[in-house]
């Protein structure tokens, strides 16, 4: 037993009975089970309880053993003043300062069915890809399971692009650039390429940007890779670059992508000139905000490509198969889960607007991705057809089932009651 389990069969009334006595043998009565308090403080505010005839009002507070409440300190803490129940998984001592004040104790042991406790400890230690492996069930998944998921990590990201904001001065297009820096980086380079976007103010980008040239000499020089020029196009860069970086005092400040273990396509080299391409487009935010459906959305990115010089190349001074470099159908649904609907969300609720079924519509109008976490959770019998399924459980697997948080899943919740 943990006093979170407990907690849960408290919040979820997940009991044999509700014939509650005391420890002196009095019927309590409860009345509102109180609001489950995440935060600091007791565990349950607002509840109501009566016994002996007397109605209270007021907190309750959770423990395993009557002892943690001298072993977590309350009795010095004013926060726990206003307590009329102490409920106990097991009661091992009298707390003297309670029963002083007349607050009963509530002991919970027989009230709880072992099995619950047993599968709970059982789904806690299992390694497997999601700890309710052999109890799975694919009807146990909830109506609007997916869309719930998908709101309340959009919420989170919203959270953060909303931080953004306020540092860059409600700059939506700043932020944008960013975020497409971070994405075209994937995994390896992600935070490196956030770095070179943010140590540039977005007005010297929004000067250049109509010159691909000029944008790309900028993000290969702040890479670090003009220094010695290997043909004819890099000592034009490095012109370029040089020039700019005089003409609007940029520091001196220098990043170094990383090529180890990526394939050749997604070479630094190529997201940077790729990147530099998208951004010759006018108006790119109003175009992304103004976009109704995914058509219009992939029509934004459908022409993008990095430039001539690395048709025949993946390196500076390697010289390569002829192969035009365009964003493949994958890498824009990248873009558009990660970076595009994210920001969309985050634009309309700032502007109060509601855009919910909209976002929602655009997710299943985007393939599903193709990664370890979806094989597995198709190999459980789940039919993932689109984005909205693959990122709902991307997202669930990681904040539920790699966190062995089987408390706080819509799934293990049904799983845990049967």
């Amino acid at each position: 037993m943990t006093e979170k389990l407990l907690q849960y069969l408290w919040n979820y009334k997940v009991f044999k009975h509700f014939d509650f006595k005391d420890i002196e043998g009095n019927s309590v009565e409860i009345i509102h089970f109180g609001k489950w308090n995440k935060n600091a403080g007791p565990d349950f505010l607002d509840a109501k309880i009566k016994i002996n005839n007397l109605l209270l009002a007021g907190n309750i507070e959770l423990h395993i053993r009557s002892s943690d409440w001298i072993f977590h300190h309350h009795s010095q803490d004013p926060n726990y003043q206003n307590i009329i129940l102490h409920v106990v998984f097991q009661h091992d001592i009298e707390i003297h300062e309670l029963t002083e004040k007349q607050v009963p104790t509530l002991e919970l042991h027989n009230y709880i069915d072992e099995n619950i406790v047993w599968k709970y400890e059982k789904l806690a230690e299992k390694e497997e890809f999601i700890a309710c492996e052999n109890l799975f069930d694919t009807e146990k998944i909830p109506v609007n399971f997916h869309e719930e998921n998908i709101l309340k990590k959009l919420d989170e990201k919203s959270s953060e692009l909303e931080q953004n904001l306020i540092r860059y001065k409600n700059n939506f297009e700043a932020v944008l650039f960013h975020s497409f820096a971070y994405s075209f980086g994937l995994k390896v380079n992600a935070h490196i390429f956030r770095q070179i976007a943010e140590s540039v103010d977005y007005s010297i980008i929004n000067k250049i940007r109509q010159n691909p040239l000029q944008l790309e000499a900028l993000l290969f020089g702040m890479s670090g890779w003009l220094d010695a020029p290997k043909d004819e196009p890099m000592k034009i860069w490095k012109r370029e670059f040089e020039f700019t970086k005089a003409k609007l005092s940029i520091s001196d400040l220098t990043f170094h992508p990383k090529f180890l273990r990526l394939r050749p396509p997604n070479f630094p080299t190529i997201r940077l000139s790729q990147l530099a391409d998208l951004y010759k487009h006018q108006n790119l935010f109003s175009k992304i905000m103004e976009a109704e459906n995914a058509d219009q959305l992939y029509n934004i990115f459908s022409s993008i490509k990095a430039s001539e010089y690395w048709d025949s190349h993946f390196n500076f001074g390697s010289i390569s198969k002829v192969q035009p470099k365009a964003l493949s159908k994958d890498f824009i649904d990248l873009l558009i889960l990660n970076t595009v609907l994210p920001l969309k969300y985050t634009y309309h609720r700032y502007h109060n607007e509601e855009i919910a079924d909209e976002i929602i519509e655009l997710y299943q109008s985007v393939s599903a991705e193709k990664n370890t976490i979806i094989t597995s959770w198709k190999k459980l019998g789940l039919e993932i057809t689109s984005a909205l399924e693959s990122q709902s459980l991307i997202y669930h697997h990681k904040t539920n089932c790699e966190t062995k948080n089987c408390l706080g899943c819509a799934i293990g919740f049904k799983l845990l009651k049967e």
